[in-house]
C-alpha cells in the first residue's frame, strides 16, 4: 500500500498512535489484523500501540465473546503542550467522519456484455 507520504518524503501528519486511535474510533470492533491493514503497520506494532494507548487511558478494551471491543475516551487530552487543554474527541470525530466519506464503495459488477458467436465477429 502506497501512502501519501512516500510521494513527497517519509513523514506523515499523524503518528502511528494517531492512526491507530482514529481507526479504533472508526471501528471499535476491528481486530488487530484489521487495524494493521488499515494503518499500514505490522500487527506487532499495532499491538504495542494499543497497549500504549490503553495504559495512557486513551482507550479501554473489553472482551465480548471471542472478540475484543475497544472504546476511545474522547475526553482524553492531547499530550503535546501546544494543544494543552484540548481533548481528542472533536478531532477524532472530524477524522472519522472524513474517513467514512472518503472510503470507496465496493466496486460494482461490470456491465453484462453479450457473448459473440463462436469464431468471433463476421
Amino acid at each position: 500500500m502506497e501512502s501519501p507520504g512516500t510521494l513527497n518524503g517519509s513523514w506523515t501528519l499523524l503518528t502511528g498512535h494517531g492512526h491507530v486511535l482514529v481507526e479504533v474510533a472508526r471501528n471499535p470492533e476491528a481486530r488487530i489484523r484489521d487495524i494493521s491493514l488499515a494503518v499500514d503497520l505490522t500487527e506487532r506494532t499495532v499491538q504495542a500501540i494499543v497497549a500504549d494507548l490503553e495504559a495512557a487511558g486513551y482507550l479501554t478494551r473489553a472482551r465480548v465473546g471471542r472478540r475484543t471491543r475497544y472504546t476511545v475516551d474522547p475526553d482524553s487530552p492531547f499530550r503535546h503542550s501546544a494543544q494543552q487543554g484540548l481533548r481528542i474527541g472533536p478531532v477524532l470525530d472530524l477524522l472519522t467522519a472524513m474517513a467514512d466519506v472518503d472510503t470507496p464503495a465496493p466496486a460494482a459488477s461490470p456491465p453484462h456484455r453479450p457473448r459473440l458467436p463462436r469464431g468471433g465477429p463476421a
